[in-house]
């Protein structure tokens, strides 16, 4: 079943816009301040009622909750949009409560913040509330956006724990089930930045059917009609395809051994390149210009 609604998936440090994100603590000396036409902006104008959305945001994966609802709040209050509420959601039992399922029922738009996705999935799992999400985002025109663990959490299966630098050890990754919003895809955040590469290696190897997705700072893809993925952001997302794996000890190792992997294919996304799931195509925008540090799409010559 195709989906009616849309996913957006964003690897942390969004610019917000606003003291707490922007400037501060960015990895990457490139970076501009993308907030009017970047993430934020862009979930709105994908939004069913833009600047008059409803939208929910979901600190649960959170642990300061009140200053991450907060600074959302804020946030998307410098574009005019001005109906936002925080669900600080903690526990099984708040999530069950019929107010929060009231209150999907009318939103347009939920976002869940960043945190620890583990939180997500053992909170949220099994509930009415994730259920309704699901069959909202099946059937209706509704957004559902998640940054750092809320990306995380965001596939069937996810990525919960694993060092960078020992990521290709034998049992070092782990790895359990997610929201379910997409299949076939793995989520790694904060990729580029944290040097997560090799987490995102072995997921794939130990399941060559997942395309792994590794999303940077202020990276991001916007995903439509179940298979269409197109990069938004400043930042840059890789894409692990293990379709064609030769050869790996994954299965023969023991735990606590190195792994070894053969036959790896590896892409590169930035703004506004496309990648179709279902085909597994790469369509790279070629030509981008950038003024007042905004970046624009310029249509490709070869179209």
């Amino acid at each position: 079943m195709v989906p009616k609604g849309k996913l957006l998936i964003i690897g942390g440090a969004v610019d917000l816009g606003s003291s707490l994100n922007y400037n501060k603590n960015i990895s990457h000396p490139h970076y501009v301040k993308f907030f009017e036409l970047g993430i934020l902006k862009r979930i709105i104008r994908e939004s069913a009622k833009a600047e008059n959305s409803v939208i929910e945001v979901i600190t649960t994966a959170s642990k300061i909750p009140e200053i991450v609802g907060e600074e959302y709040i804020n946030s998307f209050k410098q574009l005019q949009v001005n109906n936002v509420n925080v669900m600080d959601i903690r526990s099984r039992a708040d999530a069950m409560t019929p107010e929060y399922l009231e209150r999907i029922a009318k939103a347009d738009v939920v976002m869940f913040t960043g945190g620890y996705q583990l939180r997500l999935s053992s909170i949220f799992g099994g509930t009415p509330f994730l259920q309704l999400l699901k069959k909202r985002y099946h059937e209706d025109n509704f957004l559902i956006a998640g940054t750092s663990a809320g990306a995380a959490a965001a596939s069937t299966n996810m990525i919960y724990r694993g060092s960078s630098s020992e990521a290709l050890i034998k049992g070092e990754v782990q790895i359990t089930a997610g929201l379910g919003f997409i299949d076939s895809v793995i989520v790694d955040t904060h990729f580029v930045q944290r040097g997560r590469i090799g987490r995102l290696f072995y997921a794939v190897a130990s399941n060559p059917g997942m395309l792994g997705i590794g999303l940077g700072e202020d990276a991001g893809l916007l995903i439509t009609d179940g298979n269409c993925l197109e990069a938004i952001g400043s930042g840059l997302t890789i894409l692990v395809d293990g379709r064609f794996i030769s050869e790996t000890s994954i299965y023969e190792v023991e735990i606590g051994s190195p792994v070894s992997i053969g036959g790896l294919k590896v892409h590169v996304m930035s703004i506004f390149d496309k990648y179709d799931l279902e085909k597994h195509e790469l369509t790279i925008q070629k030509t981008i210009k950038v003024e007042e540090g905004v970046f624009l799409k310029v249509k490709n010559e070869d179209n």
